[in-house]
């Protein structure tokens, strides 16, 4: 490597667990999209069954956004030991 960019590496400071839980948090944004994409088209497809699978919904919801709130408190819990 040349010598001017092992320099400005050095200089870059900060927390990794904040740039890793920016890029996990594309998992759980997928996901809530793809529930309620799913939802909206089931009921589109067949709306007397909305009121049915409307919990079902929440539930999956519910779920992404818990797995979601783990992976920032992971982030956290490891901050210090990562360096």
């Amino acid at each position: 490597m040349d010598a001017s960019v092992l320099a400005a590496a050095e200089g870059v400071v900060g927390s990794t667990a904040a740039i890793g839980y920016g890029l996990a948090a594309i998992g759980p944004g997928i996901g809530v999209g793809l529930v309620f994409a799913a939802y909206i088209q089931s009921t589109a497809r067949q709306p007397e069954s909305s009121r049915m699978t409307l919990p079902y919904v929440w539930i999956g919801f519910a779920v992404i956004e818990a797995l979601a709130l783990l992976g920032i408190a992971f982030g956290f819990i490891w901050q210090g030991q990562l360096s």
